[in-house]
Parts: C-alpha cells; structure tokens; sequence
C-alpha cells in the first residue's frame, strides 16, 4: 500500500518496541555484510531511508547505494566472489532529467545501486534528505534524521524517534538534514504531486540480459532515446 504525505503539523514521540529494535539491528546487519563487501573492493557505500534512520518496519528495503559512477564488473566481481547471489539487474531512471543508475537486486527487499552518469547536486542530496549512513556509522549504531514518504521528518531519539510534517518547515528541514532548502522543496513538490495525479514509477526501467552489462545496455538506450543522450551530455 502506498504511503501518503500528511501535512498535519502535529509532533509525536514514537517509542520502540523490543521487536522494532531487534528488527533495526536485524536489517542493519544484513547492510553491513554487504556494505563491508564493497569496501573491501574500494566501494564506498552508503545505506538510506528507514534503515538509516531508524524507523523501519517489516517492509523496509535495505537500500545501499554507491553514490559515485563505477565501473560496473567491479561491483558486480566485489558480489559475486563474496557469494552474495544477483536475482536481477535494471538500468533505472527516475525522469528525463535524472541520472541513469544501475539497480542491482539481491532479493525482494535488498539492491545495491550506482549511478552510470554524474549526478547533480539535488540528485544527490536525494539520499540524504532520506537519511544516509555509510558503515562506520553503521557499525557505531548512529541513526541519521531524515524525512520518510509521509514527509515527515524522522529524528532519532534515545527510546526511538520523533516526527513532524516539514510542510511549510522547509528551511527548518534542510538546516536538520544538513541539505539545500532547494532539495527539500523539489521533494516537497515530487510527493505532493504523487499524491494529487497518482504514482507514476519511473521514466525507465530495462531489465539487463544474463550477458549484457550496464554500460552496453546504457549504450543502446542512448542511441534509441534523445532524451538520455541529452542527460549523457549535460
């Protein structure tokens, strides 16, 4: 079930359960496996959303991102000789003016992802204003604050968290997170958008061939489509 943006301002003190705690570390560890793969081949990665805050519930995805353009046999040699098992490959792109990445699906609810072109700065704070937290902050238990699909802004506290709409708060978010107010308003306006027309998903979404990689599967999306060969040049 989708999950909506709520504009009421009202603030709450959300305390964990046991089982909300053993869960966090639970999901936490399974990104630190990985996270720890990476690094091990000169990845450096980041896990984002509810695992980085916090908040997570039994649908939460472990999502860890590369966050610079990589050679994509590196990352997927990093996975393959620690034997964590591939289910399927995607080239992703969110719209016509975003990043191409590649989405690397491990199981249901884990991918590790990069992207295969420079990212502009508000792309990039996109992990961010989620909440972010790269393996040392992972294995020093530190949760992020960052803003759920609510628009809420989840902030950790010592018996859970504390949340608040950022509706109109914008500034005060971006000063929290740590983020330009100019990234905070453009994900303000991309969710209540969403809620108003509907959930769109993605520009593009091309599942790879066994044989074929990132960049050669890039490669040919470009020459059918202007529109990525115009992201590609900018």
């Amino acid at each position: 079930m989708a999950v909506k943006p709520t504009k009421s301002a009202d603030y709450k003190e959300i305390i964990y359960t046991s089982a909300r705690w053993a869960l966090l570390k639970e999901l936490r560890n399974k990104a630190i496996e990985i996270m720890a793969i990476l690094e091990a081949f000169n990845l450096q990665s980041i896990v984002h959303g509810s695992i980085a805050r916090g908040d997570v519930r039994s649908d939460s995805d472990v999502d860890i991102f590369i966050p610079e353009v990589q050679n994509s046999f590196l990352v997927e040699t990093a996975l393959e000789k620690s034997g964590i098992p591939v289910n399927a490959r995607f080239v992703v792109q969110a719209t016509p003016t975003y990043a191409m990445k590649a989405h690397i699906e491990i199981s249901e609810f884990v991918t590790v992802s990069f992207p295969l072109m420079q990212m502009r700065r508000v792309e990039s704070e996109f992990y961010k204003f989620g909440g972010e937290a790269n393996l040392d902050k992972l294995k020093a238990n530190v949760r992020v604050p960052g803003v759920d699909k609510r628009l809420m802004l989840i902030e950790p506290t010592t018996k859970g968290h504390s949340e608040s709409s950022i509706i109109g708060k914008e500034q005060f978010a971006a000063k929290i997170i740590g983020i330009s107010a100019e990234t905070v308003s453009d994900r303000v306006r991309t969710l209540l958008k969403r809620d108003t027309v509907g959930r769109t998903g993605v520009f593009i979404k091309r599942q790879l061939a066994d044989d074929e990689t990132f960049e050669l599967a890039l490669k040919k999306l470009s020459e059918l489509n202007p529109a990525i060969r115009r992201r590609m040049r900018n």
